[in-house]
């Protein structure tokens, strides 16, 4: 998604409500990206108790759909900038649409997946395009004011998901036990698919970079290779093409950097900028995503599981155990980016990862504690702890790793922070097999399940902490204090770059 290349094509009057029409449109889509990201967290074990699924299938119904955001993201992106914002999103939301309808009528695992994997896909083509539109419809001094409405639908969606997706999986709602989740999608895509036909203005680049196919396929290629074999790997017994193929990943990652060189230097529109790189903060901050993204695809599949699965409890009591965790990112985060960044710079950054940290250290000495009869009011002081070092980070971490990021990059930079922490995020749900499955045996009685996932637990949050660890030793190449120095369009989009940083990172 490239900010810096929206065409000079008059915008709607300032006086046409039909820019506020095609905002409510646009906005409504990524409301429905976000939350179904959340939705489908509370219905794993619903899922996967109704299905029969495997929990390697269990791990690609959320990795697939991030794996293949991330994968087209960026084609996403240069797709709307060739061929009209109002044309690929139209697309992509019909398409997401679809894909809905086909998770929600799966009559098997192997269905569920591949339509998830779809959706993805749809989210891709869908997602970059609100904020191109939005930049190309509104003008300069309105577009803090719709950011601010855009971080409110964040907000919202971060609180609201998991408690729609548990009502929605309890309520079994004409006997189709977790299917709404999906179905729900269909009447809201259909209306912004009529709407959005009627209401948002075209707009393209005039000077779009091309597409690297090539590139998105060596990146998905690479990213398979090493996620799919961590997945099946504990229920095949680790076979040795298991072992090859994670090896022959990096070979296939080695090979799309050499590409992309040879790219960038032919027809300069790569897929990954590589120059990006030689920037100290920049290649910092890319590694903190990715990691971050580690940490968070771990934690909240394992998160999950343990609350339904080994606890037994209700999607409804899961959900609403998980609010205050919501609250609490959502209020450090405004705190963060309006009152202690400013002042204290990268040290905030720091500081969350530390709290972060220790509230996962605190949640798993509760989890030894109490065992089985933890409550949920128990987990709060934890939740809280993570919730506030989670807010610390995700709100201004974009904008400082891009603050030393030349103003003509900013719009391919700001693209690939998005797409390594979904990529991040794929691999952390890969590894949720080695961190939680692996310790646990694969043939347990009834009354061995809760004791074994409570120790899964355990064993994964360790690591999370860890992960948290290693990203605080990271900000240290982050800037001191980050400047604001990125000019221009990309300048007046790095909020609403943030806020789709923020909306990823809450509910993946």
């Amino acid at each position: 998604m490239t900010f810096t290349d929206t065409p000079p094509a008059p915008r709607p009057a300032a006086g046409d409500r039909r820019r506020w029409f095609a905002l409510a449109i646009v906005m409504t889509a990524a409301f429905m990206d976000l939350v179904d990201v959340t939705i489908v967290n509370i219905a794993i074990p619903s899922i996967q108790r109704d299905e029969g699924a495997t929990f390697s299938q269990i791990q690609w119904i959320t990795a697939g759909y991030a794996l293949a955001f991330a994968a087209g993201l960026v084609t996403g992106g240069r797709l709307g900038d060739i061929h009209g914002r109002k044309r690929v999103f139209l697309v992509g939301i019909g398409g997401f649409t679809l894909a809905s309808a086909l998770c929600g009528l799966a009559v098997n695992p192997e269905m569920l997946v591949a339509s998830r994997i779809l959706q993805g896909a749809m989210a891709a083509l869908m997602v970059p395009q609100v904020l191109s539109i939005v930049h190309a419809t509104f003008p300069a001094h309105e577009r803090g004011k719709v950011f601010g409405l855009f971080g409110a639908i964040v907000g919202l969606g971060a609180v609201s998901g998991p408690l729609l997706g548990a009502l929605l999986t309890e309520g079994n709602l004409f006997g189709l036990e977790w299917r709404p989740i999906f179905l729900i999608n269909l009447p809201v895509g259909i209306a912004g698919l009529v709407l959005g036909s009627r209401f948002i203005t075209e707009s393209r680049a005039p000077r779009a970079l091309k597409l690297d196919l090539v590139g998105v396929a060596l990146v998905t290629l690479g990213l398979l290779m090493l996620i799919y074999p961590l997945t099946r790997g504990r229920e095949l017994d680790w076979p040795l093409w298991g072992h090859l193929s994670m090896a022959g990943s990096l070979v296939v990652l080695a090979l799309l950097v050499a590409y992309e060189r040879s790219k960038s230097a032919r027809d300069g529109s790569p897929l990954i900028e590589l120059s990006l790189f030689k920037v100290k903060s920049f290649a910092a901050g890319i590694a903190v995503q990715t990691v971050f993204g580690v940490g968070l695809g771990v934690f909240f599949l394992v998160w999950t599981l343990y609350m339904q699965v080994g606890l037994g409890w209700s999607p409804l009591r899961a959900g609403l155990t998980g609010v205050p965790f919501s609250i609490a990112v959502s209020v450090a985060a405004g705190l963060s980016v309006q009152m202690l960044v400013p002042r204290y710079g990268r040290k905030v950054l720091q500081a969350g990862a530390l709290v972060m940290a220790a509230g996962v250290l605190l949640y798993i000495w509760e989890a030894g504690r109490y065992g089985l009869s933890i409550a949920s009011w128990q987990m709060a002081l934890p939740l809280v702890v993570m919730g506030v070092g989670m807010g610390l980070i995700v709100a201004p971490l974009t904008d400082a790793v891009l603050s030393e990021v030349p103003r003509e990059h900013a719009g391919s930079a700001s693209g690939l922070i998005n797409t390594v922490q979904q990529m991040g995020n794929a691999l952390g749900l890969g590894l949720v097999s080695v961190v939680f499955f692996g310790v646990i045996d694969e043939r347990l009685a009834p009354a061995e399940v809760g004791p074994a996932f409570v120790n899964g637990f355990e064993h994964a949050l360790g690591w999370v902490a860890a992960v948290m660890g290693v990203i605080f030793l990271l900000m240290f190449a982050l800037p001191k204090r980050p400047a604001q120095h990125v000019e221009g369009a990309a300048a007046e989009d790095a909020p609403a770059v943030a806020e789709v940083e923020k909306e990823r990172a809450l509910v993946s």
